[in-house]
Protein backbone atom coordinates (compact mmCIF):
# COMPACT_ATOMS: atom_id res chain seq x y z
CA UNK A 1 0.00 0.00 0.00
CA UNK A 2 3.03 2.18 0.25
CA UNK A 3 6.13 2.86 -1.76
CA UNK A 4 8.94 0.31 -1.77
CA UNK A 5 12.41 0.42 -0.36
CA UNK A 6 15.29 -0.21 -2.74
CA UNK A 7 17.50 -2.25 -0.46
CA UNK A 8 16.33 -5.49 -2.07
CA UNK A 9 15.31 -8.67 -0.27
CA UNK A 10 12.10 -9.21 1.65
CA UNK A 11 11.43 -5.57 2.57
CA UNK A 12 11.21 -4.54 -1.08
CA UNK A 13 8.82 -7.38 -1.89
CA UNK A 14 6.65 -6.65 1.14
CA UNK A 15 6.06 -3.08 0.08
CA UNK A 16 5.61 -3.65 -3.63
CA UNK A 17 1.94 -4.18 -4.44
CA UNK A 18 1.40 -1.58 -7.14
CA UNK A 19 0.43 -4.35 -9.55
CA UNK A 20 -2.06 -6.01 -7.19
CA UNK A 21 -5.26 -6.82 -9.09
CA UNK A 22 -8.34 -6.15 -6.92
CA UNK A 23 -10.51 -9.23 -6.57
CA UNK A 24 -7.74 -11.75 -7.27
CA UNK A 25 -7.09 -14.50 -4.73
CA UNK A 26 -3.70 -13.09 -3.74
CA UNK A 27 -5.07 -9.55 -3.46
CA UNK A 28 -7.97 -10.66 -1.25
CA UNK A 29 -5.63 -12.60 1.05
CA UNK A 30 -3.23 -9.67 1.18
CA UNK A 31 -6.09 -7.35 2.11
CA UNK A 32 -7.20 -9.77 4.84
CA UNK A 33 -3.67 -9.92 6.24
CA UNK A 34 -3.33 -6.14 6.14
CA UNK A 35 -6.64 -5.59 7.89
CA UNK A 36 -6.40 -8.14 10.67
CA UNK A 37 -2.99 -9.63 11.47
CA UNK A 38 -1.86 -6.53 13.32
CA UNK A 39 -4.84 -6.99 15.63
CA UNK A 40 -4.21 -10.72 16.03
CA UNK A 41 -0.99 -10.24 17.96
CA UNK A 42 -0.37 -13.96 18.36
CA UNK A 43 -0.85 -14.59 14.64
CA UNK A 44 -3.34 -16.98 13.09
CA UNK A 45 -3.18 -20.78 12.66
CA UNK A 46 -2.81 -21.78 9.02
CA UNK A 47 -6.10 -23.73 9.06
CA UNK A 48 -7.99 -20.67 10.29
CA UNK A 49 -6.42 -18.45 7.63
CA UNK A 50 -7.53 -20.96 4.98
CA UNK A 51 -10.98 -20.98 6.59
CA UNK A 52 -11.18 -17.19 6.36
CA UNK A 53 -10.22 -17.47 2.71
CA UNK A 54 -13.09 -19.93 2.30
CA UNK A 55 -15.44 -17.34 3.78
CA UNK A 56 -14.32 -15.09 0.92
CA UNK A 57 -15.28 -17.77 -1.60
CA UNK A 58 -11.68 -18.94 -2.16
CA UNK A 59 -11.19 -22.74 -2.31
CA UNK A 60 -8.57 -24.25 0.01
CA UNK A 61 -6.06 -25.09 -2.75
CA UNK A 62 -5.82 -21.61 -4.28
CA UNK A 63 -5.86 -20.12 -0.77
CA UNK A 64 -2.82 -22.12 0.29
CA UNK A 65 -1.04 -21.14 -2.93
CA UNK A 66 -1.77 -17.46 -2.30
CA UNK A 67 -0.64 -17.73 1.33
CA UNK A 68 2.63 -19.28 0.13
CA UNK A 69 3.09 -16.35 -2.27
CA UNK A 70 2.58 -13.84 0.54
CA UNK A 71 5.11 -15.73 2.64
CA UNK A 72 7.61 -15.73 -0.25
CA UNK A 73 7.10 -11.99 -0.69
CA UNK A 74 7.91 -11.51 2.98
CA UNK A 75 4.52 -10.24 4.13
CA UNK A 76 3.87 -13.33 6.28
CA UNK A 77 6.19 -15.18 8.61
CA UNK A 78 5.54 -18.88 9.37
CA UNK A 79 5.44 -19.65 13.07
CA UNK A 80 4.20 -22.63 15.13
CA UNK A 81 1.77 -24.03 12.59
CA UNK A 82 0.47 -20.62 11.62
CA UNK A 83 1.44 -17.19 10.39
CA UNK A 84 2.10 -13.76 11.77
CA UNK A 85 2.69 -10.42 10.09
CA UNK A 86 6.27 -9.53 9.20
CA UNK A 87 7.16 -6.52 11.40
CA UNK A 88 8.87 -4.99 8.34
CA UNK A 89 5.42 -4.49 6.79
CA UNK A 90 3.89 -2.53 9.67
CA UNK A 91 5.10 0.93 8.61
CA UNK A 92 3.83 0.33 5.08
CA UNK A 93 0.42 -0.79 6.36
CA UNK A 94 0.11 2.17 8.73
CA UNK A 95 0.91 4.53 5.89
CA UNK A 96 -1.67 2.74 3.77
CA UNK A 97 -4.25 3.16 6.54
CA UNK A 98 -3.83 6.91 6.41
CA UNK A 99 -4.33 7.01 2.66
CA UNK A 100 -7.17 4.48 2.51
CA UNK A 101 -9.24 5.41 5.56
CA UNK A 102 -8.54 9.15 5.86
CA UNK A 103 -9.40 10.42 2.39
CA UNK A 104 -8.39 14.05 1.88
CA UNK A 105 -9.68 16.46 -0.75
CA UNK A 106 -8.22 19.73 -2.00
CA UNK A 107 -10.15 22.94 -1.59
CA UNK A 108 -9.89 25.95 -3.88
CA UNK A 109 -6.70 27.87 -3.10
CA UNK A 110 -4.95 24.98 -1.35
CA UNK A 111 -1.20 24.69 -2.06
CA UNK A 112 0.39 22.38 -4.61
CA UNK A 113 3.71 20.55 -4.49
CA UNK A 114 5.86 20.40 -7.63
CA UNK A 115 8.51 17.68 -7.92
CA UNK A 116 11.42 18.27 -10.28
CA UNK A 117 13.77 15.32 -10.72
CA UNK A 118 16.77 14.87 -13.01
CA UNK A 119 18.11 11.35 -12.68
CA UNK A 120 21.35 10.44 -14.50
CA UNK A 121 21.02 8.46 -17.71
CA UNK A 122 23.02 5.66 -16.10
CA UNK A 123 20.16 5.20 -13.59
CA UNK A 124 17.27 4.84 -16.02
CA UNK A 125 15.93 2.05 -13.79
CA UNK A 126 15.45 4.57 -11.00
CA UNK A 127 13.80 7.01 -13.39
CA UNK A 128 11.27 4.34 -14.34
CA UNK A 129 10.62 3.38 -10.71
CA UNK A 130 10.14 7.01 -9.69
CA UNK A 131 7.67 7.65 -12.50
CA UNK A 132 5.63 4.55 -11.60
CA UNK A 133 5.62 5.33 -7.89
CA UNK A 134 4.65 8.96 -8.36
CA UNK A 135 1.81 7.95 -10.66
CA UNK A 136 0.68 5.38 -8.09
CA UNK A 137 0.42 7.99 -5.32
CA UNK A 138 -1.62 10.28 -7.59
CA UNK A 139 0.94 12.63 -9.14
CA UNK A 140 0.17 14.41 -12.38
CA UNK A 141 2.79 14.80 -15.10
CA UNK A 142 3.38 18.45 -16.06
CA UNK A 143 6.40 17.74 -18.29
CA UNK A 144 9.19 15.15 -18.47
CA UNK A 145 10.85 15.17 -15.06
CA UNK A 146 8.23 17.48 -13.51
CA UNK A 147 5.26 16.22 -11.48
CA UNK A 148 2.56 17.87 -9.43
CA UNK A 149 0.53 16.72 -6.41
CA UNK A 150 -1.78 18.40 -3.91
CA UNK A 151 0.26 20.03 -1.16
CA UNK A 152 -0.96 17.61 1.50
CA UNK A 153 0.96 14.83 -0.27
CA UNK A 154 4.38 16.51 -0.04
CA UNK A 155 5.43 14.43 2.97
CA UNK A 156 4.51 11.25 1.12
CA UNK A 157 6.53 12.40 -1.87
CA UNK A 158 9.52 13.09 0.39
CA UNK A 159 9.32 9.59 1.88
CA UNK A 160 9.09 8.11 -1.59
CA UNK A 161 12.17 9.98 -2.77
CA UNK A 162 14.12 8.88 0.30
CA UNK A 163 13.09 5.23 0.00
CA UNK A 164 14.00 5.10 -3.67
CA UNK A 165 17.33 6.78 -2.93
CA UNK A 166 16.74 9.64 -5.38
CA UNK A 167 16.36 12.58 -2.98
CA UNK A 168 19.67 14.08 -4.18
CA UNK A 169 18.27 14.31 -7.72
CA UNK A 170 14.99 16.02 -6.82
CA UNK A 171 13.77 19.44 -5.74
CA UNK A 172 10.31 20.09 -4.26
CA UNK A 173 8.50 23.40 -4.65
CA UNK A 174 5.30 24.59 -3.00
CA UNK A 175 2.95 27.05 -4.69
CA UNK A 176 -0.60 28.26 -4.23
CA UNK A 177 -0.75 29.85 -7.67
CA UNK A 178 0.32 27.64 -10.59
CA UNK A 179 -0.07 29.56 -13.85
CA UNK A 180 -0.26 27.26 -16.87
CA UNK A 181 -0.88 28.74 -20.32
CA UNK A 182 -4.42 27.33 -20.33
CA UNK A 183 -7.05 27.65 -17.57
CA UNK A 184 -6.16 25.46 -14.60
CA UNK A 185 -9.01 22.93 -15.12
CA UNK A 186 -7.82 22.43 -18.71
CA UNK A 187 -4.24 21.96 -17.53
CA UNK A 188 -5.36 19.48 -14.86
CA UNK A 189 -7.05 17.41 -17.57
CA UNK A 190 -3.69 17.27 -19.37
CA UNK A 191 -1.61 16.52 -16.27
CA UNK A 192 -3.84 13.63 -15.11
CA UNK A 193 -5.60 10.92 -17.10
CA UNK A 194 -9.08 11.82 -15.90
CA UNK A 195 -10.71 9.23 -18.18
CA UNK A 196 -8.73 6.46 -16.46
CA UNK A 197 -9.59 7.87 -13.02
CA UNK A 198 -13.26 8.03 -13.94
CA UNK A 199 -13.14 4.41 -15.08
CA UNK A 200 -11.55 3.42 -11.76
CA UNK A 201 -14.35 5.12 -9.83
CA UNK A 202 -17.00 3.42 -11.95
CA UNK A 203 -15.27 0.06 -11.48
CA UNK A 204 -15.40 0.56 -7.72
CA UNK A 205 -19.06 1.57 -7.79
CA UNK A 206 -19.92 -1.52 -9.85
CA UNK A 207 -18.08 -3.71 -7.33
CA UNK A 208 -20.06 -2.20 -4.44
CA UNK A 209 -23.31 -3.15 -6.14
CA UNK A 210 -22.33 -6.84 -6.07
CA UNK A 211 -20.93 -7.21 -2.54
CA UNK A 212 -21.93 -10.42 -0.73
CA UNK A 213 -24.40 -10.30 2.14
CA UNK A 214 -22.09 -11.70 4.83
CA UNK A 215 -20.30 -8.79 6.61
CA UNK A 216 -16.78 -10.28 6.66
CA UNK A 217 -16.73 -11.18 2.97
CA UNK A 218 -18.42 -7.88 2.07
CA UNK A 219 -15.95 -5.80 4.09
CA UNK A 220 -12.80 -7.49 2.78
CA UNK A 221 -14.04 -7.22 -0.79
CA UNK A 222 -15.00 -3.59 -0.20
CA UNK A 223 -11.51 -2.69 1.06
CA UNK A 224 -9.82 -4.78 -1.63
CA UNK A 225 -11.76 -3.00 -4.36
CA UNK A 226 -11.29 0.43 -2.80
CA UNK A 227 -7.69 0.43 -1.62
CA UNK A 228 -6.04 1.39 -4.92
CA UNK A 229 -8.50 4.21 -5.66
CA UNK A 230 -7.48 6.75 -2.96
CA UNK A 231 -3.89 6.38 -4.17
CA UNK A 232 -4.37 6.94 -7.88
CA UNK A 233 -7.01 9.66 -7.30
CA UNK A 234 -5.12 12.55 -5.65
CA UNK A 235 -8.29 14.25 -4.35
CA UNK A 236 -8.36 17.29 -6.63
CA UNK A 237 -10.64 20.22 -5.86
CA UNK A 238 -14.15 19.95 -7.30
CA UNK A 239 -13.64 23.22 -9.21
CA UNK A 240 -10.91 21.54 -11.27
CA UNK A 241 -12.92 18.47 -12.28
CA UNK A 242 -15.82 17.86 -14.69
CA UNK A 243 -19.24 18.63 -13.23
CA UNK A 244 -20.29 14.98 -13.44
CA UNK A 245 -17.19 13.67 -11.64
CA UNK A 246 -18.05 10.39 -9.86
CA UNK A 247 -15.62 10.80 -6.96
CA UNK A 248 -18.10 11.98 -4.34
CA UNK A 249 -20.35 8.98 -5.00
CA UNK A 250 -17.40 6.63 -4.50
CA UNK A 251 -16.29 8.31 -1.28
CA UNK A 252 -19.82 8.31 0.15
CA UNK A 253 -20.39 4.65 -0.75
CA UNK A 254 -17.11 3.61 0.82
CA UNK A 255 -17.63 5.61 4.02
CA UNK A 256 -21.16 4.32 4.59
CA UNK A 257 -20.39 0.68 3.90
CA UNK A 258 -17.12 0.70 5.85
CA UNK A 259 -18.82 2.11 8.92
CA UNK A 260 -21.57 -0.52 8.76
CA UNK A 261 -19.41 -3.57 8.00
CA UNK A 262 -16.12 -3.07 9.88
CA UNK A 263 -17.24 -4.13 13.37
CA UNK A 264 -19.17 -7.32 12.45
CA UNK A 265 -16.37 -8.33 10.08
CA UNK A 266 -13.83 -8.08 12.92
CA UNK A 267 -16.04 -10.11 15.22
CA UNK A 268 -16.12 -12.85 12.60
CA UNK A 269 -12.32 -12.84 12.28
CA UNK A 270 -11.79 -12.87 16.03
CA UNK A 271 -14.19 -15.80 16.47
CA UNK A 272 -12.59 -17.76 13.64
CA UNK A 273 -9.01 -17.12 14.73
CA UNK A 274 -9.82 -18.11 18.30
Amino acid sequence: MGAPTTSGGADEAVLDDIDARPGSTTSLLRTTVGLYLRRLEEGVPSAELVRLAGDLGIPAGPARTAITRLKQKGLLLAEDGGYRLNPAAIRMLERGDRRIFEVRRMQAGDPWCLVSATIPEARRDLRHQLRRRLQFIGAGSVAPGLWIVPGFLDDEVGLLLDELGVREYATLFRTEDPRPASPLPVAVAAWWDLDALRAEHLRFQDSVASLPAEPFAAYVRLIDSWRVLPYVDPGLAAELLPSDWPGDRSFAAFAGLSERLAAPAWEHVRATAA
